[in-house]
């Protein structure tokens, strides 16, 4: 797919300075299947809408003569420290943007000392990224049939050196994905799942009696539950971060089954269609936890602004898929790295003008509705 459409920028036009600039010159490098998986979303993609909109429905509220001295981004996550708070999302088969694929983003997010989630869906294996990585990496995990082979990802990962497992669980079965089905996405031959090569498959799906689709085959029963969640933090020294969560309630169930942080994150709107917007979830999700373990945000996230405002309503850190996923398209790991320089350049720049200096001065005070 990648091989049809143009090569990546020599350099990076003057022209490109916000994230969506990046948008026209990753398209014209994808071909429009692979566009239509990585920019697509499901169904009517109400959701993957909203995710940017309900950011623009936010307004800052600044505090003027403020002192600057100290000012800062750095934070502390899970026993690193980290000098802002923007990681890259799990975002899968990364070699349909850009031929080194996960390399490139590793090599992107390490010129500007970002963690990276690498999905269990690479296709560049985790050891061959943490070979070339230079900062922080932890590992997204979708719990498979085969719990041998599972338990075998985890230690992979313990041994290479990630530092959190990112367990995904709002994606038990795929979404509806009108876009990707119009324009005939199917994963390339030369593309596949890396870290799952050698992994026996799923029993065959037999009928039940009286059923039909989906729920007539195996599948939703392999989906993970919450004692999948309390037998995976049983299995690993890692903490375990629950990736999906939206409400209160499951904010909650989290946290009484073991994980050690959480997501707030409706996959991109790439699962369920008119789930609410993702920074509109997060208040809810904030005060149920109350502290007790971090709360991080994934989703519509276009400008250091909207890392400024996630921050304010309580998330701990951010996360971002498809900006660096343009950048990477449009120009490898120099785009990578550029898109993450843009949102923190923008966010050092909010922060100034919002007279927040510090991370811990960002609060509900910072933003309206």
């Amino acid at each position: 797919m990648v091989d049809e459409a143009l090569p990546p920028l020599a350099q990076i036009p003057a022209n490109i300075a916000s994230v969506n600039d990046y948008i026209p010159y990753a398209r014209e490098r994808m071909s429009a299947a692979a566009w239509a998986y990585v920019s697509g979303g499901a169904a009517d993609e109400l959701t993957m809408a909203d995710n940017e909109a309900a950011f623009q429905r936010l307004r800052i509220q600044p505090r003027v003569l403020a002192c600057l001295a100290g000012a800062s981004t750095e934070l502390e996550l899970f026993g690193s420290r980290l000098p802002y708070p923007i990681l890259l999302a799990p975002v899968a088969y990364q070699r349909l943007a850009h031929h080194d694929g996960e390399l490139a983003s590793v090599l992107g997010a390490s010129a500007l000392r970002a963690t990276m989630v690498v999905s269990t869906q690479a296709s560049v294996t985790l050891e061959d990224l943490s070979a070339s990585a230079q900062s922080p990496l932890w590992f997204q995990l979708y719990i498979q049939p085969d719990r041998d082979f599972t338990i075998a990802l985890i230690r992979r990962a313990e041994q290479a050196g990630y530092q959190a497992l990112v367990l995904t669980a709002d994606a038990p079965v795929n979404g509806v994905r009108n876009r990707e089905q119009r324009a005939g996405f199917s994963l390339p031959e030369h593309i596949q799942a890396a870290n799952l090569r050698g992994m026996r498959p799923p029993p065959a799906q037999h009928a039940a009696a009286g059923g039909s689709g989906l729920f007539g085959g195996p599948l939703p029963a392999l989906a993970p539950t919450w004692e999948d969640l309390r037998w995976l933090v049983q299995q690993t020294r890692l903490p375990v971060v629950l990736k999906g969560i939206n409400t209160a309630h499951d904010a909650q169930q989290a946290l009484d089954n073991g994980a050690a942080g959480l997501v707030v994150s409706n996959h991109g709107g790439r699962t369920l269609d008119t789930l609410p917007a993702a920074i509109d979830a997060l208040p809810s999700v904030v005060q149920a936890v109350a502290g007790r373990v971090p709360v991080l945000l994934d989703g519509g996230i276009r400008r250091g602004t909207d890392v400024f405002k996630a921050l304010a309503l309580g998330a701990t850190a951010t996360l971002i898929g498809r900006p660096y996923i343009y950048g990477l398209a449009a120009a490898g790991a120099p785009g990578v790295a550029h898109v993450l320089h843009m949102l923190r350049t923008e966010l050092e720049v909010t922060m100034a003008l919002a007279g927040r200096p510090r991370l811990h001065d960002i609060d509900a005070s910072a933003v309206m509705r």
